[in-house]
């Protein structure tokens, strides 16, 4: 069986396709697997799970003029690795950061799930027409739900994809029909299954098709169909969270009853999404006392003792809040949806959607070996390597003008660099094993391979039509003549 393709190669692929010339660079930074206990909060047995980080950061290069030597360099391509010590060519402009994901994959072994959850999606503005944005994110997603593509090490009968996004002009919507009909050609042929999954809270079905100007079905292009509302009342595609995580749960059944279920159970909790605000408002309300803090965690104290008192602390506080907490019990799925409609996030004048699609697969028809579980695979890095480098990204950089975007560009692909120059190769004892996560390794060797790369585009097809110039977008007011011959700025 041939070696599966790395994310930054996959990705790669994808922004080969673009229409136009330019030359893409791409830094794919993905952290080692580890354990991760806030995925359900609200369950009592919490579930095997391992949280991923992943972060992807492209930037681009625009011709300055038409140079000789462009053919020749589209086929060769320039080499992995170099180019980032300034050697940028001939003929290109300034390296300028164009677009950014951020995104976290959970993967849970005891029901052999994995949950692709996109955080963030931006752009700076400073990419030429088509912004690649739209094709990275789309080949993000295929990348992990795609049984076919997915690393050898992510092995799950069922994945599922969440977003939180801007719902207008359909962006979003039409990525997902397109990953999914990618994913589902053959559906039921070889036990592959896809379901799309959409709701604009406070909208019924006809509303939001009518907002986002397409029907609520898939479109002619899409050959899986969309469905309106949430996933957390089906029964066809087992939730993530074992239906044994609660011991309130009376039925190994996925029933939804307001009175025996936990809705902690059924809906994740993802850093930085309204859902999980929401969740966590219901699990520390209480008729009595109203909304409760949260406890105050305690301080860890060395020795054989202090292990016993947080043993036996564990205890106490595993019999104290044993029921469901809150009003998790009481609040059915349907009606957590139609609260959300008032949330400060889904009312603040923009239209918001949240978009779910479930993958279901055989381990058979997926590349790779392993048991399902969390492992090493080729390409990752310690999570404090992701945490350090967003950081810098989101606090020490601007991209509102060329300079400063070309400044910023070159500050953070040296730190990335350095990141990886300044970290030893390290081989985890005996490889890593489910339950034994092992950190990243961060070298040059493995930067060249799998974090950095680099494609030149030459298309036909683009803005222009031709493989040639291509001059920078400029956002500039639109402007209309007067009558008297002066010009009126259009608002």
């Amino acid at each position: 069986m041939t070696e599966s393709k790395n994310l930054r190669d996959a990705l790669l692929s994808r922004l080969a396709t673009l229409p136009g010339t330019r030359r893409f660079h791409l830094h794919v930074l993905v952290s080692s697997p580890r354990k991760h206990t806030k995925l359900y909060p609200f369950v009592q047995h919490h579930p095997k799970t391992f949280i991923q980080d992943i972060l992807v950061l492209l930037s681009e290069q625009q011709p300055v003029g038409v140079g000789k030597g462009l053919e020749k360099e589209k086929e060769g391509e320039e080499k992995e690795g170099e180019g980032e010590k300034g050697k940028d060519g001939e003929g290109w402009g300034p390296r300028v950061f164009v677009s950014a994901i951020e995104a976290s994959l959970y993967t849970l072994p005891t029901t052999s799930s994995a949950i692709l959850y996109i955080s963030k999606v931006d752009s700076t503005g400073q990419s030429s027409h088509p912004s690649p944005t739209r094709t990275l994110a789309r080949a993000l997603l295929a990348f992990y739900a795609d049984p076919t593509q997915r690393p050898a090490g992510m092995r799950a009968e069922r994945v599922w994809v969440h977003l939180f996004a801007r719902a207008q002009g359909q962006w979003w919507k039409r990525v997902f029909e397109e990953v999914g009909g990618e994913v589902g050609k053959g559906e039921g042929e070889e036990g592959v299954g896809v379901r799309l999954f959409y709701v604009l809270p406070g909208m019924s079905e006809f509303e939001a098709s009518q907002s986002m100007g397409v029907s609520a079905g898939a479109s002619s292009q899409s050959s899986v169909s969309w469905h309106y509302g949430h996933p957390y009342s089906q029964t066809d595609i087992p939730l993530p969270c074992p239906p044994n995580a609660d011991s309130q749960s009376h039925t190994h059944s996925h029933s939804h009853s307001c009175s025996t279920y936990n809705l902690g159970r059924y809906i994740p909790s993802f850093d930085d999404d309204p859902k999980a605000r929401f969740i966590d408002e219901l699990g520390y309300t209480t008729e009595a006392e109203g909304i409760k803090s949260p406890a105050r965690k305690r301080q860890k104290t060395g020795g054989e003792k202090g292990k016993r008192e947080e043993e036996g602390s564990g205890e106490r506080e595993g019999k104290t809040h044993g029921h469901v907490p809150g009003e998790l019990g009481k609040v059915c799925a349907d009606e957590f949806w139609e609260r959300m409609s008032f949330r400060q996030e889904c009312v603040a004048g923009a239209m918001t959607g949240f978009f779910t699609m479930a993958v279901t697969s055989p381990l058979s028809r997926q590349g790779g070996e392993g048991s399902g579980g969390a492992a090493e695979q080729r390409g990752q890095v310690p999570g404090q390597m992701n945490k350090r480098v967003l950081a810098s990204l989101m606090t020490g950089h601007e991209f509102s003008s060329v300079e400063r975007a070309r400044w910023s560009t070159g500050k953070l692909e040296e730190t990335i660099r350095g990141l990886c120059e300044g970290l030893g190769p390290v081989t985890p004892p005996g490889g890593v094993r489910e339950g034994c996560v092992g950190e990243g390794v961060g070298s040059l060797e493995k930067y060249n391979s799998d974090i950095y790369g680099s494609v030149v585009v030459c298309n036909a097809g683009g803005a222009r039509g031709v493989c040639g110039r291509v001059g920078v977008t400029v956002l500039t007011a639109r402007k209309k003549k007067r009558r008297g011959g002066g010009e009126e700025v259009m608002r």
